[in-house]
């Protein structure tokens, strides 16, 4: 079987398996002989899985877990069905209806490789990604008589096209970038840290002297200065958080362990013991000898 035959056999598999799970999601929402719990969901009760599973596709990739991938891209897609399937039942659309769209997006994004051949001996121009998808949203602006969706930004500002429902740092990012291109940025990294120094200074004057209000607000800029930080040193900030988590639980595990040796918990020790074992988890981790 030659390259092109098993990658068309391999299309018909997937083929078949999508519209299995698309039979399997509307026996699931079939009423009576569906499943209880199922029946019950809506677009907002589920809404809290999907983005799970998404953060779930992100954790598999970050630990190299390739059979982890497997599952939570199944995970992911399932949602999507969900989703679609939610959609159908109340005339909205349907899975094709979502599948369409994206075909055909991704084909008027890249003239560069769908195109004539004179698109594609062009190339991607500089900006042209950006202004094929300005052009989208003026279409899709117009299509609801221009009325921007409750809660948007102006689509007229620079900042128009950020999601609400977006993880706070990663939002950050975004607004941050789009005010850069407009000229509303440093240019150089160490002013963002003056900044945050800046920023640490007011939250410690809200500890010493503000309401809980005044405290979440300082809070609040501080993470978005550290937010900005990252964006201008190329860092993906949740990657980074997730990263720090990790890390976390490693060394705290580590405590654990070593406690547990002794007859103890946590609870049963002081702050100064933790901290020790601690130091002791770090300085394994840096010669790769940390168990957890």
């Amino acid at each position: 079987m030659d390259i092109s035959s098993r990658n068309a056999s391999s299309v018909d598999m997937a083929q078949t398996e999508l519209a299995r799970l698309i039979e399997i999601m509307a026996a699931l929402r079939t009423p009576v002989t569906g499943c209880p719990w199922d029946l019950l969901q809506d677009f907002r009760s589920i809404a809290p899985y999907t983005i799970e599973e998404a953060y779930e596709v992100a954790d598999a990739i970050e630990r190299d877990d390739m059979v982890d991938l497997v599952d939570e891209l199944g995970d992911l897609l399932l949602q999507v069905v969900y989703h679609a399937r939610l959609a159908e039942e109340a005339r909205h659309f349907a899975f094709v209806d979502v599948v369409r769209a994206i075909n055909a997006k991704m084909i008027r994004r890249h003239p560069h490789v769908f195109g004539d051949t004179s698109a594609r001996n062009a190339g991607m121009a500089k900006g042209e990604w950006n202004r094929i998808k300005a052009e989208e949203k003026a279409e899709k602006l117009a299509s609801r008589g221009g009325a921007a969706r409750p809660g948007d930004t102006p689509e007229t500002s620079a900042l128009a096209g950020v999601p609400t429902s977006l993880p706070g740092l990663t939002r950050a990012v975004k607004l941050q970038d789009k005010a850069g291109k407009v000229g509303f940025d440093w240019n150089d990294p160490r002013a963002v840290i003056a900044k945050i120094r800046e920023e640490l200074d007011e939250v410690e004057e809200a500890l010493d002297q503000g309401t809980e209000a005044d405290r979440r607000e300082e809070i609040g800029d501080l993470l978005f200065v550290m937010a900005n930080l990252a964006r201008h040193a190329a860092v993906d900030p949740e990657a980074a958080l997730r990263g720090a988590n990790a890390k976390f639980l490693r060394r705290f595990l580590h405590i654990e362990h070593e406690l547990a040796a002794q007859g103890r918990t946590p609870a049963q020790s002081t702050l100064d013991e933790m901290d020790a074992f601690w130091n002791a988890a770090k300085a394994l981790e840096k010669v790769g000898k940390l168990e957890f």
